[in-house]
C-alpha cells in the first residue's frame, strides 16, 4: 500500500476509472461476440445490421477515452474486413 498522500489519491482515481471503463468494454466484446456469432451461422443481413451497432459502441468508448481511437479504428477495419470476405465467399458460392 502506498505512503504518499498523492500516491493513495491515484489509487483510489485508478479503482473508479476501472469501475467505469469495465462495463464499457464488456458491452465492446459482447457485441462483438454477436457480430462473430451472426457471421458464423452465415446470416449476412444480421452481421450487417450488427457490425452498424459494433461501430456505435467502438466510436462511443473512443469518444471517452475507454480505448484508443487507433484500436477503435483498427477493430473497425478488422470485423468490416470480415464481413466483406464472409459476403464475397457467399456470392462466389451463389455464382
Amino acid at each position: 500500500m502506498a505512503n504518499i498522500k498523492s500516491a493513495i489519491k491515484r489509487i483510489n482515481v485508478t479503482k473508479t476509472k476501472n469501475n467505469q471503463n469495465r462495463p464499457v468494454k464488456t458491452q465492446i466484446s459482447n457485441e462483438i461476440k454477436k457480430f462473430k456469432a451472426a457471421l458464423a451461422a452465415n446470416e449476412l443481413k444480421h452481421a450487417e445490421s450488427q457490425l452498424n451497432v459494433v461501430f456505435s459502441v467502438l466510436d462511443a468508448a473512443a469518444i471517452d477515452n475507454v480505448i484508443h481511437k487507433n484500436k477503435a479504428d483498427r477493430q473497425k477495419s478488422k470485423l468490416a474486413a470480415a464481413l466483406n470476405a464472409a459476403q464475397n465467399a457467399s456470392k462466389k458460392k451463389s455464382a
